[in-house]
């Protein structure tokens, strides 16, 4: 199982990003926990300035901007 987290302030983009990623794994037959992380201070923990940010198994792979179907696709 992938652990995922979501990095922001629970705006809609990041809202929509967590959505992408467990509607990708889904179709993929992917195991995810998708967790959200609203709390500033662990956001700038992981070096993420702009959100949403994306971090699996603990290794940031995206920040800023909703990412597309195929880049969560290529994550998983």
């Amino acid at each position: 199982m992938k652990e995922i987290k979501v990095l922001g302030s629970g705006c809609p983009n990041c809202k929509a990003t967590a959505k992408l990623i467990e509607e990708v794994a889904a179709d993929k037959g992917v195991d995810v926990q998708v967790e959200k992380v609203e709390d500033i201070a662990a956001i700038m923990s992981y070096g993420v300035m702009s959100t949403p940010g994306v971090v699996i198994d603990g290794k940031v792979v995206h920040a800023g901007g909703v990412p597309d179907r195929k880049t969560v696709a290529s994550w998983l």
